[in-house]
């Protein structure tokens, strides 16, 4: 009994090892892949495709955009080259340059036409001072832009003075007309005493942007 047993477990222990040693037939053979589809060699890549309605980010204005920005390079490069035969000059310094100087001469000639018409001897003081501090910064500007062989703004016809009589709201008027101006220059000389590309422009600026503060601070203090 107990032979019949111990045949039957080393039966069943041998079928268990053919078992695991032999290959798992389903399992390791590939499947099969579908077969290529050939691409349509009629449809293009959207990104080479025109748009119907082309937008301003659209690729059919790539060509404009590298145009202007071509248009651009050229502009700046001509602004930037030498001036007169003189130092070259950022596009930037020569805006400043045009700016200050016109901006000085319209204040010297409302300061200088005012005087006869204000009725504060205090705004009268501040009149007198705007033109002679004005009338220095100007000439320093004007001498060193010609130094270095860069443009000047062409004078401009004096405006015409005030007409009528002395009062309180021409001084009110006068005061609010040059604390605007003042404003305006301050941001512009700070810009470019602290941006400014040429070093003695950029010094011009940081020298005089304190007298024309202390000018809109004055202006400020007597405002009613």
């Amino acid at each position: 009994m107990n032979t019949i047993k111990n045949r039957q477990a080393t039966y069943r222990f041998a079928i268990l090892a053919i078992a695991m040693a032999s290959p798992v037939w389903a399992v390791s053979l590939p499947a099969p892949e579908p077969p290529a589809v050939p691409p349509d060699q009629s449809i293009a890549p959207a990104s080479l495709v025109p748009a119907e309605n082309p937008t301003p980010g659209s690729a059919s204005l790539v060509p404009l955009m590298v145009a202007e920005m071509e248009a651009n390079h050229v502009n700046y490069v001509d602004a930037a080259a030498n001036i007169g035969g003189g130092d070259a000059a950022s596009p930037d310094d020569i805006a400043f340059v045009k700016q200050a100087t016109e901006g000085g001469r319209k204040e010297i000639n409302l300061a200088r036409d005012a005087l006869p018409q204000l009725t504060q001897p205090e705004l009268k003081r501040i009149a007198e001072m705007l033109v002679s501090d004005h009338t220095g910064a100007n000439a320093r500007l004007s001498k060193l832009a010609e130094t270095k062989g860069w443009p000047l703004p062409a004078p401009q016809a004096a405006a015409p003075p005030p007409s009528g009589t002395a009062s309180s709201d021409f001084d009110e008027g006068w005061t609010a007309e040059m604390i605007a101006g003042h404003e305006r220059s301050v941001a512009l000389y700070r810009a470019q005493a602290q941006n400014g590309e040429d070093k003695e422009l950029r010094n011009y600026a940081r020298e005089t942007l304190p007298t024309i503060e202390r000018h809109l601070a004055e202006l400020r203090r007597l405002q009613k």
